[in-house]
């Protein structure tokens, strides 16, 4: 495996379908005051699609310019047509995104998506200059049935074989027990290394470029258990859902990615 401290860390904050205007303000305003000076951790961003453009004025338009950059929690995989409600890759880019949450669970499993179409998700962030934050993951009951590897595995395959292997090293992958996601359980450090080392193990079986990739840990993810969790060597950040809405709950997660 290759070193941890030559991995920058990421936190990545997804803030789901919550946010107002003036919360959007507050909440950022305060990561921004606090979090500027760490320049050794990669903070992300992102909040719901219709507050993109806010939160993009707000962190451009701090002094000095925060350090924090901003991503999406979706995109639809064409770059433009006739797909009333949906949002581009090229769109995003244009507002100042550079990143995109690709995959997630609920996405699965709410609104059905396949691999296969995560897949051509990934292939169009790319396309589009953005950096995908490709989530995968197993429920429970595939847990139980010792399929963890498996269901991760072909998660994993069905994007690298959409796209060219150099341009999945721009990539960024969450592991992300669906079992451990607002459910206040987590996987435990070594649970969760376990897993995060076959995923940079098989990457590095397609191209040793690939060992390189940030690969985050999500599911419940506190201030109380980042730091166990960020020490395992195989462990580059967090991707954080309800706890990335509490500005001193996030920025004690990002203090906790300091290597």
């Amino acid at each position: 495996m290759s070193p941890k401290k030559s991995r920058k860390p990421y936190v990545i904050g997804n803030w789901k379908m919550h946010g107002s205007k003036a919360g959007v303000d507050a909440l950022l305003q305060a990561l921004i005051s606090n979090l500027n000076p760490i320049q050794e951790v990669q903070v992300v961003v992102c909040p719901p699609a219709v507050y993109l453009e806010q939160a993009g004025r707000i962190i451009a338009g701090s002094s000095p310019v925060a350090s924090i950059s901003m991503g999406a929690q979706n995109l639809y995989p064409e770059p433009e047509g006739a797909f009333t409600g949906e949002i581009s890759g090229p769109m995003l880019f244009d507002i100042g995104c550079r990143y995109v949450i690709i995959g997630h669970s609920e996405r699965r499993a709410l609104f059905g998506e396949t691999d296969g179409f995560i897949a051509r998700k990934v292939d169009a962030a790319l396309k589009a200059g953005l950096r995908p934050i490709l989530c995968l993951g197993e429920t429970r009951a595939e847990r139980e049935k010792a399929k963890t590897f498996e269901v991760v595995f072909n998660q994993l395959e069905a994007a690298i074989k959409e796209v060219s292997v150099e341009s999945f090293k721009q990539g960024i992958i969450a592991y992300e027990p669906i079992w451990a996601i607002g459910t206040g359980l987590t996987a435990s450090p070594h649970e969760a290394q376990a897993v995060h080392q076959f995923i940079r193990a098989k990457l590095s079986e397609r191209d040793p470029g690939l060992a390189n990739i940030p690969i985050l840990y999500g599911g419940s993810v506190k201030a109380s258990n980042a730091k166990a969790l960020f020490s395992e060597p195989d462990i580059d950040g967090g991707l954080i859902g309800g706890a990335s809405l509490n500005h001193e709950e996030f920025i004690n997660i990002c203090l906790s990615a300091l290597n």
